[in-house]
């Protein structure tokens, strides 16, 4: 007898960590199996591939946004503006003229930025070009949608490439409200932003999780009705840790009276800063004076490696520095004027606040442990919700 298709579904809702779910009534009934996740060093631009790939970022090549790589950098013919002033080409209008050339022109995507000093830009290429919610989005190799297209899976995906977040939940509503089956993948990408602002207790956050379980516990009865053995999970990519204070490191490290690109580059994101050097001068003087810094840490190649984050080519960084859990980078490009958010993320995967979450109503198993251990999970979910015609092996 021909097997029809079951529901198998994951929603992934961006930086909704452990510590703001694990004494919450969010789903519970839904949803008994609960636990945490261990996340990678860093942000969504490399979790989230992690979680796609069951790999660390040194395996499939995601890690930051930006990384060293002049030969290749699509804005290489900015070099000819160098006799451009500083108050000119690094100006706000300009920065907006060329996100807009590199998100329109350049094929960068959705997501790109400048976030980094106009003029080196030339320096650096910019790593999700393409949608990683799709066939062929990762860089270092197949995804879990290049397996659902090579085993014929029916599947559906959801993400900020088209949607809001309740336009996802609202058109996965409406895609099982129309027969559909097979493999649903959903990424809420908003939660992250709210969060920001919002990641300890309180009436706002409290409304805010209410109404994503609204919507989610409606999307699961609808399934039902299609299925009533639909599995369903949520998991989150990484935790938001409370905030409370910053660090000037790059006025800090500007005092130095070095030069980029002469003696160094550096790129400073909100909890981190990841340096090249081109003269023994500067990297003699800028790692002592990360030695002193009192609020944070060089990471070791050794602690690199265990963190997956080794690249043998550096192209991430030769040095990696990382605040303590709490700490901003002041004056950093990622953050902008005038910003205060309550929560970051991106701190080292020890700190409790960045556990990710594994929320389902189907026992994983114990050797579920991290983000990269859900990924054996949505190949098991492909094989269960492979159709009559469908290769699942």
């Amino acid at each position: 007898m021909n097997r029809s298709p079951s529901v198998q579904m994951f929603v992934l809702i961006d930086a909704l960590g452990w510590a703001l779910v694990e004494d919450r009534d969010f789903l519970s009934d839904l949803l008994p199996h609960r636990r945490p996740l261990r996340t990678i060093l860093g942000y969504s631009s490399g979790a989230i591939p992690t979680i796609l790939t069951g790999r660390p970022p040194v395996e499939h090549g995601h890690w930051n946004l930006f990384y060293y790589d002049p030969a290749r950098s699509p804005f290489a013919w900015l070099k000819h503006l160098a006799f451009v002033p500083d108050r000119l080409l690094d100006h706000r209008m300009t920065r907006r003229v060329l996100k807009e050339v590199g998100r329109r022109l350049l094929g960068l995507g959705p997501l790109f930025e400048v976030c980094v000093n106009t003029r080196l830009l030339p320096w650096f290429d910019f790593i999700e070009k393409r949608n990683i919610y799709a066939p062929g989005g990762i860089v270092g190799g197949p995804s879990i949608f290049d397996e659902l297209v090579r085993q014929d899976v029916p599947h559906r995906v959801y993400s900020y490439h088209r949607f809001t977040d309740e336009e996802v939940l609202r058109q996965a509503d409406q895609d099982l409200r129309q027969g559909h089956r097979g493999f649903f993948f959903l990424y809420l990408s908003e939660m992250d932003r709210f969060l920001h602002g919002h990641c300890e207790r309180d009436a706002a956050l409290d409304r805010q999780l209410d109404s994503y379980a609204e919507r989610l516990r409606a999307v699961l009865e609808t399934a039902r009705t299609v299925d009533p053995d639909a599995s369903f999970t949520i998991l989150s990519d990484h935790g938001m840790t409370p905030v409370g204070q910053s660090y000037n490191l790059v006025a800090e490290i500007e005092r130095l009276g070095l030069r980029m690109p002469d003696d160094y580059l550096a790129v400073y994101d909100s909890t981190m800063a990841r340096f090249w050097f081109f003269t023994s001068r500067g990297r003699q003087a800028i790692t002592e004076r990360l030695a002193s810094v009192p609020c944070g840490r060089i990471l070791d190649d050794a602690e690199l490696d265990g963190l997956g984050i080794l690249f043998a080519d550096r192209r991430y960084g030769e040095l990696v520095f990382l605040l303590d859990p709490g700490w901003l980078v002041g004056g950093s490009g990622f953050s902008g004027p005038g910003w205060t958010p309550a929560g970051m993320h991106g701190y080292h995967p020890d700190d409790w606040h960045s556990d990710a979450i594994l929320l389902s109503n189907r026992e994983p198993g114990p050797e579920v442990r991290t983000i990269a251990d859900v990924y054996p999970l949505m190949l098991e979910a492909a094989r269960a919700a492979a159709g009559p015609g469908g290769r699942a092996r």
